[in-house]
C-alpha cells in the first residue's frame, strides 16, 4: 500500500488548493512507479491531507485504523509512505498496524541496493544506508549488532546499543575512506584527460527519461535501458566522434528524483562530480510527459544544488517521434517546459533515442556548444610527401574540399584547435574564426 501525507496550516480550515492536491497524486503515482521497481505490487494508494503532522504516527489515531482495515482487507505486508518519518514515527505504525513501514529515502534506497553493480556503487549505497539508519538505531540493535564483530569490540560498561552505534561510525568512517579514493582516483583520471584535449560531456536528467537509450544510441554501448526507474545506477563512459571529427568522452549518470534523500546526495558525491566536471551536459527530458516542466525543475534544482548550474547545457527533448508532423518542435517545446527565461539552455533539439530521429542535429548542437578545443575552418599546404600529417588531418579534422596540383595539393577542412596546433607548419591560412594562438 501506497500513502501520502500532506501538511497545510490554515487559519480559516480552508481546504488545500487544487494545484498542491494534484502534485500529491502525482508524487504518489511516482512512489508506485518506484514500488514496481523494488517488486512490490500496489495494492491501494491513500492521499491524507491534514492541518499538523501527528507527531507521534503522522498521520493520526483516525488514520491509523483506516489503514489497519485497508491492510486487513487486502492482506498487505508493507505500507510505503511518500514522506520521510521519524524513527518514533515509524516504530509506532509498525506497532499499531503490524506490518513493515517504509518511508521514501528507506524505498529509494533499497532500489539503489539492488541496482548498483561496481565496487564503487555499492560502497556508496552502504554509505547512504548506513548515514540513514544511524539515527534510528533505537529498537534495530539486534539487527545492527550483525553489522561487526570480533574480539573487542564492546568495552566494559558498554551498552549493546552504544557498541553498535560505535560500530556503524566506524564502517561509516571506513567508507568514507574508501570514497576518497575513488575520488582521488577520478582526480588523476581527470587530469590525464585535461592532459590531451578531451571533452567530457555528461547526461542529464529525470529518471526513466530515456538517458540510457541515448548513450547506447550515441556511443554503441550496452546499457541497461528499460522502462524501470534507476535502471542504470552506476555510471558508465564511452567515447564518441562528432562530426568535426573531435573526440569527447560521454558519461550515463544516475537519475535525478523530486525530494533525492540527502543522505543520497552526499553518498553519491563521487559520482556526481562526473556531472560537475563535465564541459556540457545533455539534459534529457521526456518530451511526452506531462509532468516534464516539474520533472525539469527538480533536475536544474539538483545541479543546483551539486554546484554544475552555471555548466552549457543542450535540452534533449526525446520521444520526439510521438510528438506529431510538426517539423521542428524544440524551441516551442523548450519554452513550454523552461517557462522560466532564466534556465533557458545554449540550444533544444528534439529526438527519439529509440528511432535515432534528430541525432544529426543533435551532433551538430553539440559541435558548436561544446567549448573545449574548439573547430575553425582553415586552409592547409601538402607536399606529396607529407603522407603522415595529412592522415592525420583526414582522422581527426572534417575535411571539405582537396585541390591537387603537380607539387600537392591544398585542404580545406575544419579542424579542431589542438589539430591545427599540431598541423601549424603546413597551415596556409586560416578562413573562419581564427584561433587566439595563430
Amino acid at each position: 500500500m501506497g500513502l501520502r501525507v500532506t501538511s497545510r496550516r490554515s487559519q480559516h480550515g480552508l481546504p488545500p488548493p487544487a494545484g498542491d492536491l494534484l502534485s500529491a497524486e502525482e508524487s504518489l503515482e511516482e512512489l508506485a512507479a518506484l514500488a514496481a521497481t523494488a517488486g512490490a505490487r500496489v495494492a491501494e494508494t491513500s492521499i491524507q491531507t491534514r492541518l499538523r503532522i501527528d507527531p507521534a504516527t503522522l498521520v493520526g489515531s483516525g488514520k491509523v485504523e483506516e489503514l489497519k482495515a485497508q491492510i486487513h482487507f487486502h492482506e498487505a505486508t508493507t505500507l510505503i509512505v511518500d514522506r520521510e518519518l521519524s524513527p518514533t514515527q515509524q516504530r509506532n505504525l509498525e506497532k499499531a498496524l503490524n506490518v513493515k513501514v517504509l518511508d521514501r529515502t528507506q524505498l529509494i534506497l533499497d532500489i539503489f541496493a539492488r541496482r548498483a553493480r561496481t565496487r564503487e556503487g555499492q560502497l556508496q549505497v552502504e554509505l547512504a544506508q548506513l548515514s540513514y539508519l544511524l539515527p534510528r538505531l533505537t529498537g534495530h540493535g539486534a539487527a545492527m549488532s550483525r553489522l561487526g564483530g570480533g574480539i573487542g569490540t564492546r568495552g566494559p560498561g558498554e551498552t549493546k546499543l552504544e557498541t553498535d552505534r560505535r560500530r556503524i561510525h566506524q564502517r561509516i568512517h571506513s567508507l568514507e575512506r574508501d570514497l576518497e579514493r575513488v575520488r582521488g582516483a577520478r582526480a588523476t583520471q581527470r587530469g590525464q584527460r585535461q592532459a590531451v584535449p578531451l571533452a567530457t560531456i555528461a547526461l542529464v536528467g529525470y529518471t526513466n527519461a530515456g538517458k540510457s537509450t541515448l548513450f547506447n544510441r550515441l556511443t554503441g554501448a550496452g546499457v541497461l535501458a528499460d522502462s524501470k526507474m534507476f535502471a542504470t545506477l552506476d555510471p558508465t563512459v564511452r567515447h564518441i566522434v562528432l562530426p568535426s571529427k573531435r573526440r569527447a568522452l560521454v558519461s550515463d549518470t544516475v537519475g535525478f528524483i523530486r525530494n533525492l534523500p540527502a543522505t543520497l546526495v552526499h553518498a553519491f558525491r563521487a559520482t556526481l562530480e562526473e556531472v560537475v566536471e563535465a564541459d556540457l551536459l545533455l539534459h534529457i527530458v521526456d518530451a511526452i510527459s506531462p509532468e516534464a516542466p516539474h520533472h525539469t525543475s527538480h533536475v536544474l534544482a539538483a545541479l543546483n544544488e551539486i554546484g554544475a548550474a552555471a555548466t552549457p547545457q543542450i535540452l534533449v527533448l526525446n520521444k520526439s517521434d510521438l510528438l506529431g508532423a510538426e517539423p521542428d518542435p524544440a524551441p516551442a517545446l523548450a519554452r513550454r517546459i523552461l517557462a522560466d527565461p532564466q534556465h533557458q539552455p545554449a540550444s533544444a533539439v528534439a529526438i527519439s533515442a529509440v528511432t535515432g530521429a534528430g541525432f544529426e542535429r543533435l551532433l551538430e548542437k553539440i559541435d558548436q556548444v561544446l567549448a573545449l578545443d574548439p573547430v575553425s575552418a582553415a586552409v592547409f599546404r601538402f607536399s606529396v610527401s607529407d603522407l603522415a600529417p595529412l592522415n592525420l588531418l583526414h582522422e581527426n579534422a572534417q575535411v571539405t574540399s582537396i585541390r591537387y596540383d603537380e607539387k600537392g595539393c591544398d585542404v580545406e577542412a575544419l579542424v579542431p584547435q589542438s589539430i591545427k596546433r599540431r598541423l601549424k607548419p603546413y597551415l596556409a591560412s586560416t578562413l573562419l574564426n581564427a584561433g587566439p594562438d595563430e
